[in-house]
């Protein structure tokens, strides 16, 4: 297609835009209206699926090793777990180290603990360690109880197992809401964008009958199409991340504390404008395109 006439096509675009006023402004606010709607699931299910994966992360397992090992067979042990690929981190914590942490972690209360450093620590040497994919820690935890000076191994067997159930639950089902959610929405849009090309179904068969080519004809109205959606975008991009950004100073401070948090605004505000961006600008194309068809079938 020549440059001058993309040109054209582009200027009869935005004319229509003008000249259909009330549709114009139908078409983009569903748009808008239900890409809004799409938008607050999409952060919603995008925070619920990274808090989710913030708490799978903490999962670790402890490596108690025997109160009689020595430093060669704790080396031993050590080397065993680095063969094991699955592992992200390791880290050990000698059972002088352990006792400090103990006595530390009860305040004022710690003092009553005192007696117990030195010779009398009845505390074991430990490993702490973490999986690169967490799902794999139950797996991990049995293979390293088959190590030799391995007393026991704690990963919080039944408090880990029901919370990767829920994660998984809870992702499976966010991202099912919004796979449906984002479908209706293409319908919506793309039938609001149909009226509007219906309704002026009588230009496309004058156009037809001085001898324009369908693909002539086609062009200005998915030009049309696709400034509607992306117009439609533009207003819940907008709002949604100003909303975010009051919502993140307003709570984010609070969550932390309680040792959640949300997504940080960046890089989500680009994630989000393009998703929206995108999924506007197909559904205002698409839409144009299956109902200006309708009238190009000889």
């Amino acid at each position: 297609m020549k440059i001058r006439t993309l040109v054209r096509h582009m200027r009869e675009g935005v004319k229509n835009l003008r000249r259909n006023t009330w549709m114009t402004f139908a078409s983009v606010l569903s748009v808008t209206i239900t890409l809004m709607i799409l938008g607050v699931f999409l952060l919603l299910a995008q925070n619920i699926n990274f808090i989710a994966g913030e708490l799978e992360n903490q999962v670790e397992i402890t490596v108690f090793l025997e109160l009689t090992a020595a430093e060669a067979e704790i080396k031993q042990v050590e080397r065993k777990l680095q063969e094991i690929r699955e592992l992200e981190s390791i880290e050990f914590v000698a059972k002088e180290d352990g006792i400090e942490r103990f006595i530390d972690s009860m305040g004022e209360q710690g003092r009553h603990f005192q007696d117990f450093k030195g010779e009398n620590n009845p505390l074991p040497d430990i490993f702490i360690v973490r999986t690169s994919t967490p799902q794999d820690t139950p797996k991990v935890a049995e293979k390293i109880t088959t190590f030799a000076h391995v007393y026991k191994v704690n990963y919080g067997a039944s408090v880990v197992e029901k919370l990767f159930t829920v994660t998984n639950a809870v992702r499976n089902l966010g991202l099912i809401f919004v796979v449906g959610l984002a479908f209706t929405a293409m319908l919506l849009i793309s039938n609001t964008i149909k009226i509007t090309i219906v309704a002026r179904r009588r230009e496309i068969e004058i156009m037809r009958l001085v001898g324009a080519k369908n693909w002539f004809i086609r062009w200005p109205f998915i030009i049309e199409g696709l400034l509607l959606g992306v117009i439609g975008a533009l207003i819940p991009i907008v709002v949604l991340i100003a909303g975010y950004h009051k919502l993140l100073e307003a709570v984010g401070e609070y969550l932390s504390l309680n040792f959640f948090e949300l997504l940080p605004i960046l890089p989500l505000a680009y994630q989000l404008s393009a998703l929206l961006l995108g999924i506007g600008a197909f559904i205002g194309v698409w839409g144009s395109l299956m109902s200006v068809r309708r009238f190009l079938r000889i």
